[in-house]
C-alpha cells in the first residue's frame, strides 16, 4: 500500500488513486440512513396505526345503564356504559368506559388512549387494538380473538339476505362440485365398510320416514335446550361429559345419517328415472349426493333443506337400536 503525502489543510488520503475521505463520507451517510430507518421502525412498533372505521359509527354519549349494540355498522363509546357493548358487522371504538365485556363480530375492538374496559374482549374476524402500552383493563379479564374472514363476516352481518341467496359464480359452483365429490367418496367408503348398518338405515328411512323425522326433531329440541342448561347448572365434569356425548351424537348423525339419506334418495331416483346402472350402488350414491347438494344450493330454501337433513340424520342415529322392530315390520 502506498500513501501519498497529505496536502496542507487537507487530511485526505489516497490509496491507489482512491480518495478515502469520500469513502468515509459515503459510509457515514449510509449509517445515518440506517439509523433513521431504525428509529422510524421503532416508532411504528411502539404506536402502530389504528384501523379506521369504514362507516359512520353509532356514538354513545353520557351514561348508559344497559347493554349497547350496533348491527351493520360500527359503535363508538365516548361516555360510560355500565354493562357490555357489541357490534355485529362493525368495529367497537372505546373512547370512554365500558364496565363489562366488549365484543365485535366482523370487526375489531379499538381501545383508545385513556379508555377503560372492565370485562373480557371477544373479537371474531378482526383484532384487538389498544393505544396505551398497558391497556386499562381488569388483570383477570380475558382476550378471545379469532382473526380471519373479517370482510366476509362484515358483509354477512350488513347484508344477511346475501346469506339466503348466494351469488352464483365460478368459485361457488366449484365449491359445490367439491362438496359432491367429498360426500360421494365418504358415502362409498362407509357403504363398503359397514354395508349392513347403511342397509338397515335405508330400510328404516323408507318404512317410517315420518317417525324418524319426528324423533330427530324431538332429539334436536332436547339437545338444543338440555345441553346449554347442563353446561350452566351441572358440575363441570358432568357438564363436560354431557357436552362431549352430545357433540359425538351430532357428528355420528351428520356423517352416517347423511349417507343413509343420500343412498335412499339415490335408490328412489334409480327406480323412478334412471335406466342405466339400476343395480349399481355407486350410481345410487352419486345420484343422491348430486340431488341433495343441488337442492341445498338453491336460494332461500337451502336452510330448510339443511335443517331437514340434520333432523332426519339425528332421527336415524337415535332409532338405530330399534333395528329388530323395524325388521319385523319389514318381514310382515
Amino acid at each position: 500500500m502506498h500513501l501519498s503525502k497529505s496536502s496542507i489543510g487537507n487530511a485526505s488520503f489516497v490509496w491507489r488513486g482512491f480518495d478515502l475521505s469520500m469513502f468515509r463520507m459515503f459510509l457515514h451517510f449510509c449509517l445515518l440512513l440506517v439509523a433513521v430507518g431504525c428509529m422510524q421502525y421503532a416508532a411504528r412498533a411502539q404506536s402502530p396505526p389504528l384501523p379506521q372505521p369504514t362507516d359512520t359509527p353509532y356514538i354513545v354519549e353520557g351514561v348508559s345503564d344497559t347493554d349497547v349494540y350496533a348491527v351493520g355498522h360500527s359503535l363508538q363509546i365516548n361516555g360510560t356504559v355500565k354493562k357490555g357493548a357489541i357490534a355485529l358487522g362493525g368495529d367497537v371504538i372505546v373512547r370512554g368506559v365500558v364496565e363489562e365485556d366488549v365484543a365485535a363480530i366482523g370487526g375489531s375492538v379499538i381501545q383508545l388512549e385513556g379508555a377503560r374496559i372492565g370485562g373480557d374482549v371477544m373479537v371474531v374476524g378482526g383484532a384487538y387494538h389498544h393505544v396505551d402500552q398497558i391497556p386499562n383493563r381488569d388483570p383477570q379479564a380475558m382476550t378471545i380473538m379469532y382473526a380471519g374472514y373479517e370482510q366476509e363476516l362484515r358483509n354477512m352481518m350488513r347484508n344477511p339476505k346475501d346469506l339466503l341467496a348466494p351469488k352464483w359464480s365460478a368459485a361457488y359452483i366449484g365449491f359445490r362440485l367439491l362438496a359432491v365429490l367429498f360426500w360421494f367418496i365418504v358415502s362409498l367408503a362407509l357403504t363398503a365398510a359397514m354395508p349392513g348398518t347403511i342397509s338397515r338405515g335405508i330400510a328404516r328411512l323408507q318404512l317410517t320416514s315420518l317417525r324418524v323425522a319426528l324423533i330427530g326433531f324431538i332429539g334436536a329440541v332436547v339437545i338444543g335446550v338440555g345441553v346449554p342448561s347442563a353446561l350452566r347448572y351441572l358440575p363441570p365434569p358432568v357438564s363436560a361429559l354431557v357436552g362431549l356425548m352430545a357433540l359425538l351424537l351430532i357428528l355420528v348423525a351428520a356423517l352416517f345419517g347423511r349417507v343413509m339419506i343420500y343412498a335412499a334418495t339415490g335408490r328412489w331416483l334409480q327406480r323412478k328415472f334412471l335406466k342405466l346402472g339400476r343395480n349399481s350402488e355407486a350410481v345410487a350414491l352419486l345420484a343422491g349426493t348430486v340431488f341433495w347438494t343441488a337442492l341445498s344450493s338453491l336460494p332461500y330454501i337451502w336452510p330448510f333443506v339443511v335443517t331437514l337433513i340434520l333432523v332426519t340424520s339425528l332421527g336415524l342415529a337415535l332409532t338405530a337400536r330399534y333395528k329388530v322392530g323395524f325388521s319385523r315390520k319389514a318381514n310382515g
